[in-house]
């Protein structure tokens, strides 16, 4: 049976339709990602890699200018 995965949008995607988003959700042994406009398509990166770019965003590495 698999677990069934809860996502969790971020709050600053704001609340309409059109408000697409990264979506993060939790397994008994992973951490998976999402696009919220491709729900069918999830990656499942390995911690290292989640680490890194989460670090990359808050220190702004993927800031448009």
């Amino acid at each position: 049976m698999t677990a069934r995965i809860a996502w969790q949008k971020s709050s600053f995607s704001g609340g309409t339709p059109n408000n697409d988003c990264v979506e993060l959700g939790a397994s008994p042994t992973a951490v998976h990602l999402r696009e919220s406009d491709a729900p069918g398509t999830v990656i499942t990166p390995h911690p290292t890699a989640l680490r890194a770019l989460i670090r990359g965003v808050q220190a702004g590495e993927f800031d448009r200018i």
